[in-house]
């Protein structure tokens, strides 16, 4: 019990330690606003009870799916100061949150003055009085812009702390108002029993504009999350308050619409923004509960804005460094964020002075959007990433949090197509300008993101290993492997490996470090497999690069030939190089090689390269002999794959058939009716018929034809590799780069 209590002593406190109670009143104070009582009538009377109904449970298709999300995330991690930022950040990488983080902020600042502007409409019933009394008209911003500082002033001075004590007066005032509103009665004259559930105005204003107008009444519901550093249990208080002020709001707001619809005609709920102060049973109440209920949402914004703030300060996430310090320093043990708060009080004065606000607030709104669409996208992709770290205790389900996403971006684009489009243009600038900044042109990914891809590739190559192997052959493409050990003095093989990949096929490149497998040898592994990384992010290669440890090439190659390739799928085609100018040793090792990969029944490339580096790739040769009736369709077709690429786009190939001056007219014919079949992919005026009697010959055609080519690709069979060996690799030495195929058996090309 000592230790228990010497422990829980030694427990730092955490900012104010305040418990669930603020983070609900500040949601619910935020929910139950201006809207509440200046646009609920108007609601009901433009859309019918009805609809009403409709707006706010579509409104909480997108909330309590974000509700619940956030209360799922809370509880799987510490959560610090910054609340949404702080999740959304952790979760997507700081690039990433920072650019939502900014928007939040905005959001927040700019709502303390939208609420100080609506809490100056609830002394319009006064502005006459003012006029007679001061012989001048009454502009809202006379309460404004002075309640504005007033509130300010007691933020800096006094802090969180009294804001959370205001924020039980002004909840209990707004219980009270909306006690003696549901006590009030119906309209003299109107009959309750007569209305019916689509009753409106006529020329009502259509359902999406109505709801775009009341939908901001429903985003309060995470205002308390950005207390999280202040909470002395984040994990317990930000689930509980925050999903029972999205509950309790939704109840409220039903029974309200419920309420008006059965109490004043449309015609009268739509004409008068405060006509809920007609049907209470003390009218002065709805003014002084709208007061309160936007001070509340005002105090409630104020809060947490700063705090916002001073955590994007605090991980550097603004695009001004020497600004982020600054912001990032805070007053007292409870660290007090006055800095931030200087700055928000700026922004909220400016918006309140300016008073036409319209635009602002429609974009605002597009980045709430934003903001609770990442928190559902971030839950979902957590369920799907199943990582062994994301433990929370409160469980959301992963369709509810996809829906959630999705609703947010659909009703974006349903509310307002233009400001939903130039909110995500304002996100990706502010996204560029926080990169640059940072002069990283990779942002760190979060694991959460490689979870989900690791998830998605595993599942994907289980579904292609468990093809049935009796189902219709599908169209070959290459998996080409390749074990090297001379990367980095060439760029010829890797550069073929690129363009064979580009599109069609599939590369692995291993790099090959001899020895055996200890600490020394790893660490090489790795330090080799980050310098391959970075060469093929330069070289923008789809090649996936690693490295193998072991003590022979044939072992490398035992161990690398029987693993899936890239695709998922067992790797087709093994690929060997050297250069002209490699010693003897080297070409006896790729002989090697590739007989032992021939026992694996794999399409087999060896590129023989020089100084050439293949030229201005223009001239791509293919030379087919009396022994290529297996290696024809192969050769041609990795031919067509070639052009595919960029690089080649500007080729031409040439197909030369060297026969025996007896089996010419024969083949031609079988040559052209492979072509008609499309067996073949060329066309005729793109073959050539060359008789030749010998091997002498032929080699003479191949120099006469060929020796100007950018790469020749040539047929070879396993007979004549082990009759002939190294030979077969070296002859032509004319040629410039030659590329050399082996097909273990035809390939039929559909």
């Amino acid at each position: 019990m000592e230790t228990q209590a010497t422990s829980s002593s030694d427990t730092p406190r955490r900012g104010h330690g305040f418990g669930t109670a603020p983070v609900f009143l500040a949601g619910i104070s935020t929910i139950l606003g201006a809207i509440m009582f200046l646009r609920f009538g108007y609601a009901v009377g433009h859309v019918g009870l009805l609809g009403a109904l409709a707006i706010i449970l579509l409104g909480h298709l997108v909330t309590v799916p974000t509700a619940m999300a956030l209360a799922e995330i809370a509880t799987n991690r510490k959560v610090e100061g910054g609340g949404e930022y702080f999740i959304i950040s952790r979760s997507f990488g700081t690039t990433i949150g920072s650019v939502i983080g900014i928007s939040l902020y905005l959001s927040q600042a700019i709502s303390v003055a939208f609420y100080m502007i609506a809490f100056a409409e609830a002394f319009t019933p006064l502005a006459g009085s003012f006029e007679r009394t001061f012989g001048i008209g009454f502009d809202p911003r006379f309460v404004s812009l002075p309640a504005t500082v007033a509130l300010i002033l007691l933020m800096l001075t006094k802090g969180a702390d009294l804001g959370v004590r205001a924020l039980y007066v002004v909840v209990g005032t707004l219980a009270v108002a909306l006690l003696l509103f549901f006590l009030g009665n119906p309209l003299p004259g109107y009959a309750p029993e007569q209305v019916t559930l689509t009753d409106r105005i006529a020329d009502a204003d259509p359902f999406m504009i109505v709801f775009a107008i009341c939908f901001p009444a429903f985003t309060g519901m995470t205002a308390g999350v950005g207390l999280s550093g202040d909470l002395a249990n984040p994990r317990r208080s930000i689930p509980a308050g925050t999903l029972a002020a999205t509950l309790t709001g939704m109840v409220v707001y039903v029974f309200i619409v419920i309420k008006l619809a059965f109490s004043a005609p449309p015609e009268a709920l739509a004409g008068n923004q405060l006509i809920m102060a007609e049907i209470a049973l003390w009218g002065p109440i709805i003014p002084i509960g709208l007061a309160c209920a936007t001070l509340s949402s005002a105090i409630g914004s104020i809060l947490v804005a700063p705090r916002t703030l001073q955590a994007l300060g605090s991980d550097a996430s603004l695009p001004w460094g020497k600004l982020n310090p600054w912001l990032a320093r805070g007053v007292g043990q409870v660290n007090e964020p006055r800095n931030a708060t200087l700055v928000t009080a700026g922004v909220a004065l400016v918006i309140v002075a300016l008073g036409n606000v319209d635009f602002v607030a429609r974009l605002i709104s597009m980045f709430f959007m934003v903001t609770y669409g990442s928190l559902c996208a971030i839950s979902f992709l957590e369920h799907f990433a199943a990582r062994p770290s994301y433990r929370p205790s409160f469980r959301s389900r992963w369709y509810i949090s996809l829906f959630g996403a999705v609703m947010c971006l659909f009703l974006m684009f349903q509310m307002d197509p233009l400001y939903a489009i130039l909110a995500l243009v304002i996100m990706v600038g502010l996204y560029r300008l926080i990169l640059r900044t940072r002069g990283n042109e990779q942002d760190d990914l979060a694991e959460m993101f490689e979870g989900v891809m690791t998830q998605l590739t595993r599942y994907l190559h289980i579904k292609l290993q468990t093809r049935s192997e009796t189902s219709r052959p599908q169209e070959w493409r290459p998996s080409v492997i390749m074990v090297n050990n001379r990367t980095f003095d060439r760029r010829a093989p890797l550069a073929l490996l690129r363009w064979l990949c580009h599109r069609y096929g599939f590369g692995t490149y291993l790099h090959f470090i001899q020895g055996h497998l200890n600490d020394a040898s790893y660490a090489e592994s790795r330090r080799v497999k980050e310098k391959l990384i970075q060469m093929a992010r330069v070289q923008n290669s789809p090649v996936y690069m690693d490295t193998i440890v072991s003590p022979s090439i044939i072992s490398a190659l035992a161990q690398s030939l029987q693993v899936p390739g890239v695709s998922g799928l067992n790797n087709n085609t093994a690929m060997f190089e050297f250069s002209v100018h490699d010693p003897p040793e080297v070409v006896s090792e790729v002989l090697k090689s590739c007989t032992f990969a021939a026992s694996t029944r794999m399409a087999l490339l060896v590129l023989r390269h020089g100084d050439h580096h293949f030229g201005e790739r223009r001239n791509l040769h293919i030379w087919l002999t009396w022994n290529d009736g297996d290696n024809a369709n192969v050769m041609i077709l990795l031919s067509y794959i070639l052009l595919g690429h960029p690089e080649w786009k500007n080729a031409e190939i040439s197909v030369f058939a060297a026969l025996p001056r007896h089996q010419i007219a024969e083949q031609k014919t079988r040559f052209e009716q492979l072509i008609e079949e499309g067996r073949l992919p060329i066309s005729r005026k793109n073959i050539r018929f060359l008789p030749t009697d010998d091997v002498a010959s032929f080699r003479s055609l191949v120099a006469e034809y060929s020796s100007d080519a950018d790469l020749t690709v040539v047929g070879f069979d396993l007979q004549g590799l082990s009759e002939r060996r190294e030979a077969v690799f070296t002859n032509h030495p004319y040629l410039r780069d030659v590329l050399f195929v082996h097909a273990p058996h035809e390939i039929e090309i559909r």
